[in-house]
């Protein structure tokens, strides 16, 4: 079975990815559907074990690789159109509200990441599909900003498809070694976390500095 073949030849697999393995094992492409589907609801699900795992499935002849790349992208899209109804459930008056609670964060903050996304909305809905993280969170403030359903299912549709498809393929070509692909998205990933980290921090500094500054 898939999960054995896939212990065998990345050691034992435990936790969430375990679940991954055993789920996708268990349902064949509707598993994997459902795994990478939460990736948008709940990011540490490790995608970009599953994608390369499905294509090392359809190596192993559980189901086609034109299955496996329709079964990841169908899941992708739905994870993603409901982080976008929730957006649209929460509106832009409430998110506002909730986000200038927090601390450090100013009501012009949000004001200026909205005008940002109404300029840039269609390139980050597309290019945010293929960053680790960012695309758990993409779907939100297209929902706030309420863009056209249409618009935003075509352009997730097509930028989870090209992100698939490269990990995909790839656990399809490496074959034995398709958990290869999932080391070298781990090293990615991290590199995104610590460009966050340092860009959260800037901003920190600056609102310190800035307040600081500030007469009482």
């Amino acid at each position: 079975m898939t999960a054995q073949l896939a212990q065998d030849n990345s050691g034992e697999l435990g936790g969430i990815a375990g679940w991954a393995v055993d789920l996708m094992d268990v349902l064949g492409g509707p598993g994997a559907a459902i795994t990478v589907g939460f990736d948008n609801l709940f990011p540490p699900i490790p995608s970009e074990l599953v994608l390369p795992l499905a294509g090392f499935s359809a190596a192993n002849g559980t189901f086609s690789l034109v299955e496996a790349l329709m079964w990841t992208t169908a899941g992708s899209v739905l994870g993603a159109i409901i982080v976008f109804y929730l957006g649209q459930l929460l509106g832009r008056d409430r998110t506002r509200w909730l986000i200038c609670k927090l601390p450090l964060v100013k009501p012009e903050d949000f004001d200026k990441a909205e005008e940002w996304f109404a300029k840039h909305g269609t390139k980050a809905v597309f290019l945010g599909r293929m960053v680790p993280l960012v695309r758990s969170f993409i779907s939100l403030p297209a929902g706030i900003q309420r863009m056209p359903f249409w618009i935003f299912l075509s352009l997730t549709t097509l930028g989870s498809l090209i992100w698939n498809s490269i990990f995909v393929v790839a656990g399809y070509a490496l074959g034995a070694n398709w958990h290869v692909v999932e080391e070298y998205a781990g090293v990615f990933q991290i590199i995104v976390i610590v460009l966050g980290v340092a860009a959260v921090t800037l901003f920190v500094v600056k609102r310190l500095r800035d307040r600081a500054r500030t007469p009482a």
